[in-house]
């Protein structure tokens, strides 16, 4: 098989089936060559018998498969389990979340460049907020550099000086309208070539959300493969509608407990304890400064609820096992 489509729902079933309905004009051509795997995490809701009815209904069992998991693992863990659990993988696999719209000919293009481009491990597309009524989409950003001590100093300040000055380092650059390299891509849309999980294993499920696709592409990278991000294919992501964690639509929601443990884990296992807490001192210094720079200015706060307050609890729950 050329490429296996894994998409995770939780009770998020009609994204999925508008996910899935836009994925029709990508799957017809392949006839044969592309399997999409739905995998369930149980959803506490009806998005089991939803799904199950519509891809019988539509007709689109020959090409689409519900797979119902015994447990919410996360995002790593739903994902591992499209993939088949012994014997050979496809040549591509494509992790596509289910809130997101595939773009007629997006995929189509994400294969042509990984077939021209072998070194290419991952491959990520651009990704969109929806057009408005009237007038052109919003580019999101969709490839990064990695998370790092002098990155976090520059996430958090969001002070011009210090952006300037650690401009190499930070984590979203603005985005490139040409086919490039970058460091890591997100995991909305990420077609992986059948050698990195052969080289590298699947994605690392101690992660629950977030962090993990961070995670896989740094020991990509590692193991020597490239990173690359293809603007020409264009995929819609609704940003947090599957999580409603980072809805950019509505006022910040306050940051589950699993963000902060995925952080801490990211920098702890790449790059050990004391690079990590040197992170955190950079996010604190950061954040900090942000703070003061916003009451001067008298601007509301944008940061979800509690994030101070929460990451100090984290950070001191780390020390506290140590």
């Amino acid at each position: 098989m050329k490429l296996l489509i894994a998409i995770v729902n939780y009770r998020s079933a009609a994204l999925t089936i508008d996910a899935l309905r836009s994925l029709l004009p990508e799957v017809e051509p392949l006839q044969g060559d592309v399997h999409v795997v739905v995998v369930d995490n149980l959803s506490p809701d009806d998005s089991l018998v939803v799904l199950a009815n519509t891809i019988s209904e539509n007709g689109w069992g020959a090409w689409c498969e519900l797979r119902p998991l015994p447990r919410n693992g996360g995002f790593a863990y739903g994902n591992n389990q499209a993939l088949p659990p012994s014997g050979p993988l496809p040549d591509y696999v494509l992790l596509l979340n289910p809130d997101t719209l595939v773009i007629p000919g997006a995929i189509t293009t994400l294969l042509n460049f990984a077939d021209v481009h072998p070194k290419a491990g991952i491959i990520g597309s651009r990704v969109e907020d929806p057009a408005p009524p009237a007038g052109d989409s919003t580019v999101q950003t969709s490839a990064f550099n990695f998370p790092s001590i002098p990155a976090e100093l520059e996430a958090t300040a969001r002070f011009g000086p210090i952006t300037r000055l650690l401009s190499r380092w930070m984590i979203a650059p603005p985005q490139q309208p040409m086919p490039h390299r970058c460091q890591w891509v997100v995991g909305a849309c990420m077609l992986i070539r059948r050698q990195v999980f052969e080289q590298i294993g699947r994605m690392d499920e101690h992660y629950f959300m977030y962090y993990e696709e961070v995670d896989f592409c740094l020991r990509v990278a590692r193991a020597g493969w490239e990173i690359w991000t293809v603007p020409t294919a264009r995929v819609i992501h609704l940003v947090g509608q599957s999580s409603g964690v980072t809805d950019t639509k509505r006022p910040a929601r306050r940051l589950p407990a699993y963000w902060f443990e995925s952080r801490q884990l990211y920098f702890t296992k790449n790059h050990g304890l004391i690079y990590a807490v040197l992170a955190d001192m950079a996010w604190l210094c950061g954040q900090s400064l942000h703070r003061v720079l916003r009451l001067v200015r008298g601007r509301p706060s944008t940061d979800p609820p509690h994030m101070m307050r929460d990451f100090l609890r984290h950070m001191c729950k780390r020390g506290g096992a140590r």
